[in-house]
């Protein structure tokens, strides 16, 4: 139905000045339907209908009562069962699993720095640089050999994304246009398996943290240094 149609429809039209107003029809109009009654007669059915809608709705008020009760009930039972009230049922596990120690090669290790970054990886081939990922970046120091390495896992996947020594002939070079990164080349890289040359660039939310990082780099490369001297 139009816009108009309703408007029509709702706000019926005022008759015009001088013309017959029609009469409301009388019960003999409705007579042809069967619908004319007595007042009484009317009067009494509407009485019947009023009973017959208040047991009605206080037959529904009586179901929903029980409904609610039994759903009381139910919540209970549930509440119980689960605060082992109601613990008459065990099942006995299909499959015995032994307790495995997942290692990850750092037992022999202790962390002596931490610090969060991203790390990047020039592509040669792309002569691009390429995203290794975020993450913390640690120093790990053997506790026999007293030489220290730099590992760097993923967040979430905890994914290798840099693992190499810190060999004393690595230098940090600051990266054009950044006061908060370092690249650096090393010869030895195995986060993806094998021995690899690769150029870092390593990149930290602060200038302090890469200051901070450039110190402790370092100091673990004079460390590797001195422990290389007494093999």
């Amino acid at each position: 139905m139009s816009t108009e149609e309703t408007k029509k429809t709702e706000q019926p039209e005022v008759a015009s000045t001088g013309a017959a107003i029609p009469k409301p029809p009388t019960s003999n109009v409705f007579a042809m339907f069967g619908g004319a009654k007595k007042f009484g007669e009317a009067k009494k059915e509407e009485s019947e209908e009023d009973k017959a809608a208040d047991e009605k709705e206080k037959k529904e008020q009586k179901e929903k009562k029980e409904q609610e009760e039994k759903g009381v009930d139910s919540a209970t039972a549930a509440a119980a069962a689960a605060a082992g009230e109601d613990d008459g049922i065990h099942f006995e596990p299909l499959v015995h699993l032994n307790k495995v120690e997942v290692k990850n090669n750092e037992e022999e290790e202790d962390v002596t720095f931490k610090i969060r970054a991203k790390m990047f990886r020039f592509a040669p081939d792309a002569k691009e640089w390429k995203e290794r990922g975020t993450g913390e970046v640690r120093f790990l120091k053997h506790k026999k050999t007293g030489k220290t390495r730099l590992i760097m896992r993923r967040d979430k996947t905890l994914k290798v994304a840099a693992n190499h020594y810190l060999a004393p002939e690595y230098t940090l070079k600051p990266n054009v246009g950044s006061d908060r990164s370092w690249v650096y080349t090393v010869t030895g890289d195995v986060s993806d398996g094998k021995p690899e040359v690769q150029t870092f660039a390593i990149r930290f939310g602060s200038k302090e943290n890469a200051e901070k990082f450039k110190d402790e780099f370092e100091k673990a490369q004079k460390e590797n240094q001195e422990a290389q001297d007494k093999e």
